[in-house]
């Protein structure tokens, strides 16, 4: 990989690490486990490895974000994660953040 490629895809990385952030909290308003999360957020073209997923989930509940639980579907033991009050009032920042940047950028191109 040459220098450049490699400084496209630690700076593309970087873009998007917050991106996912913001998608997973979007997505989490309703209640998903693992699984269908990552299907739709690729149904919606966030594409995200299980190998990045799961660190996140499990920092966003560690914040205090998220709230999961334990069930049984399908006769298997599933993680079921949502937005608690204080990750539905951070999202929501977070969102007017995005909106904001959103705006810059795009009169700025």
């Amino acid at each position: 990989m040459t220098l450049t490629e490699n400084l496209f895809e630690n700076l593309r990385l970087e873009l998007r690490r917050g991106c996912l952030t913001l998608a997973v909290l979007a997505q989490l308003k309703q209640e998903h486990y693992g699984y269908t999360l990552r299907k739709a957020l690729a149904e919606r073209g966030m594409e995200i490895e299980e190998s990045t997923l799961y660190p996140l989930l499990r920092r966003l509940e560690a914040q205090g974000l998220l709230t999961s639980e334990w069930r049984e579907e399908e006769k298997r033991n599933k993680r079921f994660y949502r937005l608690s009050s204080d990750g539905e009032q951070i999202f929501a920042r977070l969102l007017e953040e995005w909106n904001a940047i959103n705006t810059s950028i795009t009169n700025l191109l």
